[in-house]
């Protein structure tokens, strides 16, 4: 677990307010650049990436799908960095979007950002458990069609292996070879998706790919595959990933950012382009359950896209799981029995939250429209324009600033539009779909 480091508060002050920021008992500036590299990738080429040519190709057809994805790398990849720049602001490190936040503008933004982080993650882990229940029951579905086993019995599943991979591995830093393990499976449902669908593709007869709806709904649906487009590479916690990585700590950073957005990119625009392809407008939000072809690898397919699932939602959990850690003096040994009745109580009862409400309204497009909408795109796009303005100040230009300011006002309106959208979705799939519904 690396070295034990004693809890120990400072003060950031910021008149008129004061912000105390307790020092993380988790492992910092251990990993190469490399290392964080793969755990961004792993974020961006989790199983979610599957859903892309249903969630964001089919609302928006080729045009607008391909330009909003394009658009939305570069993007993505300009305020990553951003936020990588500014990590080291005031000359000191920022191991929390929160404490950032906090040195910056006072206590009023370190709550506020603490709010929208947490309300962010929680939504994205709903999400990777209604996704690994997905898959195991497509995998379920390959053997057996009596359709006794519903989504949100296979939900619960997911959730419990969620629960003994997060009492198992203590922090972010601790991953380690799975993120090789990560990788692997990542590159075996992608290539398996994405042959599958080259055949159907080719063996296909014309599909329809013009875009569903009326011209009403068309607008709101647009919107809200805007907010998922946003979704696509954003984390909403680049400080706490810079966290782990080793000096320079900038420079490092940018190195992984590159590396997850050209490397890291490829399958996810690969696999995407090709199910919308294959399958048009009836591309599904589970590419997998589109495919035919031998039942062993669709099998291994979505068994490899349930257990990625595992791992990338310990990633989006760790800043829960550090706060939580580090508030209990929870250190030393990983096995001592108070740590491991600690993880397992207290990670779990967080979980056990998750999969109840995963298990009670199992929209997994819903929640990606409505997690953009209200906390990634404010954390990924808003905010680190006007912390950029701040940090840099002197030493950026006045069309510089008008740049950021234009970002910030259109980012504005886009999280506030998408978010009208996101909450139309919920209601109107609300009213199809009961309460733990099996879809």
């Amino acid at each position: 677990m690396g070295e034990e480091k004693e809890v120990i508060s400072h003060v950031i002050t910021t008149p008129p307010f004061e912000v105390e920021v307790p020092k993380t008992l988790h492992q910092i500036g251990q990993d190469s650049w490399f290392q964080v590299g793969l755990v961004l990738t792993t974020t961006v080429n989790c199983a979610y990436a599957l859903g892309y040519a249903g969630t964001i190709m089919v609302p928006l057809g080729w045009i607008g799908g391909v330009t909003g994805m394009v658009l939305s790398t570069i993007i993505s990849l300009y305020a990553s960095t951003l936020m990588a720049k500014i990590h080291q602001y005031g000359e000191k490190r920022h191991i929390r979007y929160r404490d950032l936040a906090g040195f910056m503008y006072g206590y009023r933004a370190y709550a506020i950002v603490w709010g929208l982080q947490y309300a962010n993650l929680f939504l994205i882990n709903i999400g990777f458990i209604i996704l690994g229940g997905q898959a195991l029951k497509a995998f379920y579905l390959l053997f057996r069609e009596d359709h006794e086993m519903k989504l949100p019995y296979f939900i619960i599943i997911a959730g419990l292996a969620c629960v003994f991979f997060a009492v198992s591995v203590p922090h972010l830093s601790a991953l380690g070879v799975w993120m090789a393990v990560s990788t692997f499976l990542s590159i075996v449902y992608f290539s398996i998706a994405f042959a599958l669908c080259l055949k159907d593709g080719i063996n296909a007869p014309p599909r329809d790919y013009s875009i569903p709806g009326s011209s009403s709904s068309r607008t709101f649906t647009t919107i809200g595959a805007a907010a998922s487009l946003v979704f696509v590479y954003n984390t909403g916690m680049i400080p706490e990933i810079q966290a782990t990585v080793r000096a320079p700590v900038v420079d490092n950073m940018l190195k992984a950012l590159y590396f997850q957005f050209t490397i890291g990119a490829v399958p996810v625009h690969a696999v995407t382009y090709m199910g919308y392809w294959a399958y048009g407008s009836k591309s599904s939000s589970y590419l997998l359950y589109n495919v035919s072809g031998p039942v062993w690898l669709r099998g291994l397919a979505n068994i490899a896209a349930f257990f990625q699932s595992i791992i990338t939602l310990h990633i989006f959990a760790s800043p829960t799981y550090e706060y939580l850690d580090t508030k209990y003096r929870i250190s030393g040994s990983v096995l001592a029995f108070r740590n491991l009745s600690f993880r397992t109580v207290v990670r779990g009862g967080y979980l056990a939250i998750t999969i109840f409400l995963s298990a009670l309204l199992p929209f997994l497009g819903d929640f990606m429209s409505f997690t953009g909408a209200i906390s990634t795109i404010p954390l990924t796009f808003i905010l680190p324009n006007h912390m950029y303005i701040v940090a840099m100040r002197k030493q950026i230009s006045s069309l510089q600033k008008s740049w950021h300011w234009f970002n910030i006002v259109f980012f504005s309106c886009l999280a506030v539009a998408a978010l009208v959208a996101a909450v139309r979705l919920i209601a109107m799939d609300s009213k199809t779909y009961h309460a733990f519904a099996d879809l």
